[in-house]
C-alpha cells in the first residue's frame, strides 16, 4: 500500500542501491524543535497516540483488513521499548505481539515460515513481530547454519510470503531500529551496572557483538532484496529513543490514515430504537 510518508528521520529502503552505512543512527532531522527537542516533541507524540487509538478502533470495527508491524534490530536496539511506546494507547484486544526466539524442535521440522504464518494478524487486528521471519536470513547466515544458496532463495520466499499477506488484506510495515556500535556498548554496560537490569543481559551478546560487520551486511542485503512498495522497510535512526518512537508512530499513523478504515453500517433501524 502506498501512502504519503511523513517527515521523519526514518529512511525507506528502495532498491539495491541502499547502503545502511549511509544512515546516521543519531539523526533526528526534522525533529529539531528548539533547546529541548525531546520535551518539545512530547505534545506531538501524545496527539499521534490518540489518533492511533482512534484508527485502531475503526480497524477493529471494520474487520476487513489488518496491519503487521515487523521490528528488527541489533541486540539492545530497542525493539521492546519501541513496541511498548507505540502500543501504549491502543486497545490490547485488537493487538497481538509475537516474539520469535530460537525455533523449537517441532518448528525446525517445518519450513522456516511455518511458525511465522501462524502468528500473522487476523482481520481487524494489528500484529506485531518482535524479531521475525527475517531471523532466517540473518543469524542463520552469519553463523553459517545454512548454505548461501538457501538464504538467497529465502529472499524470494519472504517476498512471496509478504505478497500473500498483502493480497489477503494485510498492510505490512517493517522497521529496522538502527543503532551505532558505540551506542550498543553503552546500553550493554548500563545493563551490567544496574542490578535490576541484569536479567536483560545475556553474556552471548558480547560474542554476537564481535560479529557486528557480518550482521550489518546481512541486514543490508535482506532489506535491499525484500523491500517492495507493498511491504517496505524503514530504517529508523534509534540512538535517540524519543526520536525513534516519534518516527515510528508518525509512519504507522500515516499508513492507517491511508487505509481509512470505516465502521460497519448498522444492521437495524437506528431511528426506531428507543432507550427508556
Amino acid at each position: 500500500m502506498k501512502f504519503d510518508l511523513p517527515q521523519t528521520p526514518a529512511v525507506q529502503v528502495s532498491g539495491k542501491s541502499f547502503r545502511l552505512a549511509q544512515v546516521d543512527p543519531d539523526d533526528i532531522t526534522p525533529f529539531v524543535y528548539g533547546a529541548d527537542d525531546k520535551r518539545e516533541a512530547s505534545p506531538r507524540l501524545l496527539v499521534l497516540r490518540q489518533r492511533l487509538s482512534d484508527l485502531q478502533e475503526l480497524l477493529y470495527a471494520e474487520h476487513k483488513r489488518s496491519v503487521l508491524l515487523v521490528f528488527q534490530a541489533m541486540d539492545t536496539g530497542g525493539k521492546d521499548g519501541a513496541i511498548q511506546n507505540l502500543m501504549s494507547g491502543v486497545n490490547p484486544a485488537g493487538v497481538h505481539v509475537s516474539a520469535f526466539k530460537a525455533p523449537s524442535t517441532n518448528e525446525l521440522s517445518h519450513d522456516f515460515l511455518w511458525r511465522v504464518h501462524a502468528q500473522t494478524p487476523k482481520r481487524g487486528h494489528i500484529g506485531v513481530f518482535n524479531r521475525s521471519h527475517y531471523e532466517d536470513v540473518l543469524i542463520t547466515r552469519v553463523h553459517g547454519l545454512i548454505e548461501e544458496k538457501i538464504w538467497k532463495q529465502r529472499y524470494e520466499d519472504i517476498n512471496n510470503f509478504e505478497a500473500l499477506l498483502t493480497n489477503s488484506g494485510t498492510v505490512v510495515l517493517k522497521f529496522f531500529l538502527h543503532i551505532s556500535k558505540a551506542e550498543q556498548a553503552e546500553r550493554l554496560q548500563a545493563r551490567l551496572d544496574n542490578p535490576t537490569k541484569h536479567w536483560k543481559f545475556d553474556p552471548n551478546d558480547i560474542k554476537e557483538r564481535k560479529l557486528w560487520p557480518a550482521y550489518q551486511q546481512a541486514y543490508e542485503d535482506a532489506m535491499r532484496h525484500c523491500s517492495p512498495a507493498h511491504a517496505p522497510w524503514f530504517v529508523v535512526p534509534a540512538n535517540q529513543k524519543w526520536a525513534r518512537d516519534l518516527a515510528i508512530t508518525e509512519i504507522v499513523v500515516a499508513a492507517l490514515e491511508a487505509m481509512n478504515p470505516q465502521p460497519p453500517k448498522a444492521t437495524f433501524d437506528v431511528a426506531a430504537q428507543v432507550v427508556e
